[in-house]
């Protein structure tokens, strides 16, 4: 019986030695594999081209070089935002501030948008300003104006009996 322990013992640390070096042997090859991977240089995206107007659904295509390389081109799908402003790049979103005082020389008045979010790889610029008319400037005293000659009217009215 002491024998068969001891041969019980040999074939089981026999099999978890295997086991290890079965699994170092499993690491090095994907290791290997890796490295394969990096003769192939990094995709290079263009914009996404929406397929009906100038937003929603699209494609963008994209290429990489590299001498082992099996694919150097691909189309992948992708989408651009419609309320996204367009005039500032369709793959670019800014958080504006609120508009500024009107400038009375030139009946305009300005905001600046910060970078919030680019879509893959778009090239947007960090701060943007927008511009708009400056419309109609409201007068609150004409509101007042308005106020106190309805109030006049109600004091006038005076019930009949």
């Amino acid at each position: 019986m002491p024998g068969q322990k001891l041969w019980t013992r040999v074939a089981v640390l026999a099999l978890l030695v295997l086991t290890v070096m079965a699994a170092i042997g499993g690491k090095a090859e994907k290791q290997g594999k890796k490295e394969r991977k990096s003769d192939c240089g990094d995709w290079q995206w263009s914009v996404c081209v929406a397929n009906e107007g100038d937003c929603g659904l699209g494609t963008r295509e994209g290429t990489r070089t590299g001498t082992d390389c099996k694919q150097t081109i691909k189309t992948q799908r992708c989408k651009i935002p419609c309320n996204w402003k367009k005039k500032f790049g369709g793959e670019c979103k800014y958080e504006f501030q609120d508009w500024g005082e009107c400038d009375l020389a030139s009946g305009k008045k300005n905001r600046t948008g910060v970078l919030k979010r680019a879509l893959m790889d778009a090239t947007c610029t960090a701060t943007v300003t927008a511009t708009k008319p400056c419309g109609k400037i409201s007068k609150p005293k004409l509101q007042d104006a308005k106020k106190q000659k309805k109030e006049g009217k109600k004091r006038e009215r005076t019930p009949m009996d």
